[in-house]
Parts: structure tokens; sequence; C-alpha cells
């Protein structure tokens, strides 16, 4: 019996770790200045960068051609903003600061989403480039 508590425990603070360590990770990579080409793409302005603009950007991320399969893409972060925003809906209406926390986590998922564009962008130049080389 000891053991079976013991077990769960170690369980629930591995996925806890494990959770943590994804939102630093997000969190990096978000921090990273977004390209203007980007955003002109997008059509916004970084200053005003919503969680709203994260269709745009999902959407222009599907459009950038991947040349080299890293096994990158937006499946977790797009996962993590649907669910941010559901939670932001349903405990919004009794505490604002849900509210404003779910935004800023959206925010944080649209940051990721441009980086992660240009990054793509960045790798298919270098690649076409050295096959050019070639």
């Amino acid at each position: 019996m000891f053991s079976a508590i013991l077990f769960s425990i170690a369980i629930v603070a591995f996925f806890q770790f494990a959770l943590y360590y994804w939102r630093a990770v997000l969190t990096g990579v978000a921090s990273q200045p977004i390209s203007s080409r980007i955003l002109e793409a997008a059509n916004v302005e970084e200053p005003e960068l919503s969680g709203a603009d994260f269709a745009k950007l999902a959407g222009l991320y599907a459009l950038t051609p991947e040349l080299k399969r890293n096994g990158g893409g937006l499946g977790f972060v797009s996962a993590y903003y649907h669910l941010i925003g559901k939670i932001g809906q349903l405990f919004g209406r009794v505490t604002p600061s849900a509210l404003s926390w779910s935004e800023r986590e959206q925010v944080l998922c649209t940051r990721y989403a441009a980086v992660e564009i240009g990054r793509r962008l960045e790798a298919n130049l270098a690649q076409a480039a050295s096959i050019r080389s070639c």
C-alpha cells in the first residue's frame, strides 16, 4: 500500500516537472525577437500582438514549407492555447485575474508561433543555400 502511494506521488511529481519544463521552454522561445517580415505577413504589429492573432499566425505557420523534419510543430501549443482560452471563459466571469492570466498565456502562445515561423523560414533558407552550394 505504501509503495502504491509513493509511486502515485512520484508520477504526479514527474508530470508536474514535465509541465513546468515545457512551460519554461515555451516562455524561452516566445521571448526571442520576432522578425518584422513575419509581423508584416500576418498584418500585425508587435506592441499590438494579442491572443486573437494566434489563428493568423498558426495559418501562416501551416503555409510555410518544412524542408527538414525536426519534429517541431504547434500541436501542443495550439492545444494549450485552446485550453487556456476555455479556462479564461469559464473562470473569467468569476475572477477577472483569471481572464487577464488567460490573455497573457494566449499572447505567449502567439509569440511562440511567430518565432517558430521565423525559425522555420531561416532553416529553409539555410537548407536552400546548402543545396545551391553543392
